[in-house]
């Protein structure tokens, strides 16, 4: 009984997960938004965006401190990167 209690609980978690667009969303957002990101990362993305410029593709996000490509696969679907729900990220 505890093992499924915990099994809805994970589902319930990730049915409530939306795409987020990481060139606009806040760190909060973000943070809520996407697995294995927390809010330290989540504030990491916000900065890197700030200096360097928008997100073009999935490849780009590795380049933020404590972002690694298992972050992004995990999370690729759930990603993107202009305000267009349709435009979702894309591959290198």
């Amino acid at each position: 009984m505890k093992q499924l209690l915990i099994l809805l609980a994970l589902f319930s978690i990730n049915a409530y997960a939306k795409p987020v667009n990481v060139n606009t969303a806040d760190a909060k957002t973000i943070s809520e938004s996407l697995k294995g990101i927390g809010q330290k990362k989540a504030e990491e993305l916000v900065k890197y965006r700030k200096q360097k410029g928008p997100f073009k593709t999935l490849n780009d996000l590795t380049n933020v401190k404590g972002i690694g490509e298992k972050t992004v696969k995990n999370n690729g679907g759930d990603i993107l990167f202009t305000n267009a729900g349709s435009k979702k990220a894309k591959k290198d």
